[in-house]
């Protein structure tokens, strides 16, 4: 377990426990189980565990414990479902882990403007199931079951990206809990609005650094009248890239396309227990619309695909089969890890301009083979979005310092045609050392505003920034 520093006195942690403990009773923890368990993600960065949680029912409540830990110079980590992949969870000064998973109702549905309002611990797929019955969907997909407060705080995209966009597009407003532990509320039910400096946008992203979000207003769409789902397979990797590629610059509308190499493709066949794929390089793909529509779509993709190697479409058009498939896909990261037993896995997110996606797949690749080590790549690759899944043996500091250095070497690779190290998954603790580099002095100011916001540093310190 990793040491930690903490900037605050025990005798004041014991103090602010001492004066929530008649409050919250049962719903405050300080078992060793407990705060280990919210004190790591299923990342490789080790656990740092708080020395409290506590589980809020309401916005006044967060309200209420921030306050305190203000006043003591406490720090505050909001968790949702434990699913960051970069460390965001980890306290490294201690304090306390508000665990939001309590505050899970959904405030209202309103299905003419398509827009609703959630509690921060709701999840994705506890959204969609009471959506259904309007008619309506959550596009956003990562591929957990993340929590709404836990996919804006990191500004998470999926699957879908390609056509419903982020977090960044979704959100509408958010009711947010200040480091002071004031209750402030930003944006509105409008679609659009000229109205002073957009505060949502900068919580969306912050990781919790700023604030704690505790409702977010979220941007529905209504379900497609069709959808269609398939698999294609292809000779080499370089073949389904430049199909996605091509595809993008055709302006064919795809709901979703991704991208898994044939090692990735080996893992998801085994773990998910597919029957009947190759373990090849392959595209999933889905398809939104009207039946014309949709047939359009198809048509021309799969003429793009023939050209470029692919095989034969497999279609999954039915409920089951289109959930059994997407499934397989969510679970890439598992399936990834499964391929070593007792293994970890470092998963570098970068996203580039989507001439220089080949390039930048194919470099990754290359060098995969020359570390030796496992390495499937996945990614929503139709706005430019690759994973490479580092499968390493946490016990051996020769083969995480290896996945160290290629991490390293894909984002590097990545930064330097204009791209990003972080599409989705955050900067964390794990991609601080990059933002200088995508981001140059604006760094400064990033730091102007945790400093100005957060004088006493206690959101989520250590992510994100160093201050």
């Amino acid at each position: 377990m990793n040491r930690v520093t903490r900037p605050f006195h025990q005798s004041d942690l014991q103090i602010l426990v001492n004066d929530l403990a008649p409050l919250y009773g049962d719903r405050i923890h300080l078992s060793q189980a407990v705060r280990e368990q919210h004190g790591q993600g299923e990342d490789s960065y080790g656990c740092m565990p708080p020395d409290v949680v506590i589980y809020p029912f309401c916005t006044e409540e967060v309200a209420q414990i921030v306050r305190l830990c203000h006043q003591y110079h406490i720090p505050v980590i909001p968790y949702g479902t434990g699913t960051s992949v970069e460390g965001h969870l980890l306290a490294t000064q201690g304090g306390v882990c508000l665990d939001l998973s309590e505050m899970d109702q959904i405030v209202e549905i309103n299905p003419q403007d398509m827009d609703c309002r959630v509690q921060a611990g709701v999840t994705r797929e506890e959204l969609n199931k009471a959506l259904r019955y309007d008619g309506l969907f959550f596009p956003i997909d990562p591929g957990a079951n993340a929590s709404i407060g836990g996919m804006a705080s990191t500004r998470a995209s999926g699957t879908n990206a390609v056509r419903y966009g982020t977090m960044r597009e979704a959100v509408l407003g958010l009711t947010v809990v200040t480091p002071q532990g004031e209750i402030i509320r930003t944006g509105t039910r409008a679609r659009k609005s000229a109205a002073g400096y957009d505060l949502t946008r900068m919580y969306v992203g912050a990781e919790g650094t700023l604030g704690v979000i505790t409702e977010v207003q979220l941007r529905l769409h209504p379900v497609p009248e069709q959808i269609r789902s398939a698999v294609c397979s292809f000779e080499n990797l370089e073949g389904a890239v430049y199909t996605v590629i091509e595809a993008m610059q055709a302006a064919i509308p795809m709901a979703r396309i991704e991208l898994l190499n044939n090692l990735q493709m080996k893992a998801c066949i085994k773990y998910s227990k597919l029957e009947g794929f190759a373990e090849a390089p392959t595209l999933f793909l889905e398809f939104h619309g009207s039946p014309v529509g949709v047939q359009e779509q198809i048509d021309l993709f799969e003429e793009i695909a023939g050209s470029n190697g692919g095989t034969q479409f497999r279609w999954a058009d039915n409920t089951e089969d289109r959930n059994a498939l997407w499934t397989a896909r969510h679970n890439a990261y598992f399936a990834a890890q499964s391929l070593k037993p007792g293994a970890k896995a470092i998963t570098t997110d970068v996203c580039v301009p989507i001439s220089r996606l080949a390039d930048c797949i194919l470099a990754a690749e290359e060098a995969a083979k020359e570390s030796d080590l496992l390495c499937p790549i996945v990614g929503h690759v139709g706005d430019g979005n690759f994973h490479l899944l580092i499968v390493f043996n946490p016990a051996d500091c020769d083969e995480l310092e290896a996945a160290r250095k290629l991490s390293a070497k894909v984002v590097e690779g990545a930064l330097a045609v204009g791209g990003t190290c972080t599409g989705e998954h955050g900067i964390g603790s794990g991609k601080k050392e990059y933002l200088r580099t995508e981001h140059g002095n604006a760094v400064e100011i990033m730091a102007t505003l945790k400093r100005a916001l957060d004088p006493n540093n206690i959101m989520n310190p250590g992510k994100v920034l160093d201050i």
